[in-house]
């Protein structure tokens, strides 16, 4: 398997196992404070617009001209990339508060248990709606991640496996503990996700615009170690700052 591919899988796979986690404690909340048939429901039919989208995008994309599709995708990607790997900075210095899930399961678990009561077709509609916006939120970044690595990569199938792997891995664990993934390294994985948008950002980006890598897609090592050096060197210089900032 090439580099490339071998980085989109890990890409997609990150990525998604990020959003899924999120995704899970508001389905979780929404079971144990509403009802698990309504929660499930809502997770089910949130699943079946989101598989609609791929099936209906998909073709779509795979029909731009590579290098169009890799400009545009790369530039996406920096716009994200960037976004996800400064917050990841700013959580990393001190600057921002790190993501808790405890916190975010107990206020969603709190805001379920005290809403009214509204059944509809046999099910409780807050939990559903609850459910489905979650899981309908979540999935459509993981969509956008499996189709644009996907597409520019020219394998959908590889980033769907991604994907697919962090589904299984997220829902087996949250189906055998039914708590939300508070001991996941989520904010680890969200530097590792924005140092990867943003290396794929670059890589195709200028590829598209007609540039050429020398290695090919094994250039990727080499944007992937720049953007790690300046993201570690940016938390350093922040964290020396706010530390400089602290009164003795």
């Amino acid at each position: 398997m090439s580099t490339g591919n071998t980085f989109l899988i890990l890409s997609a796979f990150l990525a998604s196992a990020v959003e899924m986690v999120e995704a899970l404690t508001i389905v979780l909340a929404s079971g144990l404070a509403r009802g698990w048939k309504s929660s499930l429901a809502g997770l089910g039919a949130a699943t079946v617009v989101l598989a609609v989208l791929v099936a209906a995008l998909g073709p779509a994309l795979t029909a731009i001209p590579l290098n169009a599709l890799r400009l545009a995708v790369g530039a996406l990607l920096l716009v994200f990339g960037l976004q996800w790997l400064r917050k990841a900075i700013l959580r990393a210095s001190g600057y921002k508060e790190l993501h808790d899930e405890d916190a975010i399961f107990a206020r969603e678990l709190a805001e379920a248990q005290g809403a009214e009561h509204l059944e509809r077709a046999g099910l409780d509609w807050y939990g559903f709606v609850l459910s489905f916006k979650g899981v309908l939120l979540e999935g459509l970044e993981v969509v956008f991640i499996v189709l644009t690595f996907g597409s520019a990569q020219g394998s959908i199938p590889l980033a769907a496996v991604g994907a697919a792997g962090a589904l299984v891995l997220v829902a087996g664990v949250g189906i055998a503990v039914r708590a939300p993934l508070a001991r996941v390294p989520e904010n680890l994985m969200k530097f590792s996700v924005g140092v990867m948008l943003t290396t794929f950002g670059i890589f195709w980006s200028t590829e598209g615009a007609g540039a050429h890598w020398p290695g090919s897609d094994a250039s990727l090592l080499g944007v992937l170690g720049f953007v790690i050096a300046v993201s570690v060197l940016l938390v350093r210089l922040l964290r020396r700052e706010r530390m400089e900032a602290v009164p003795a």
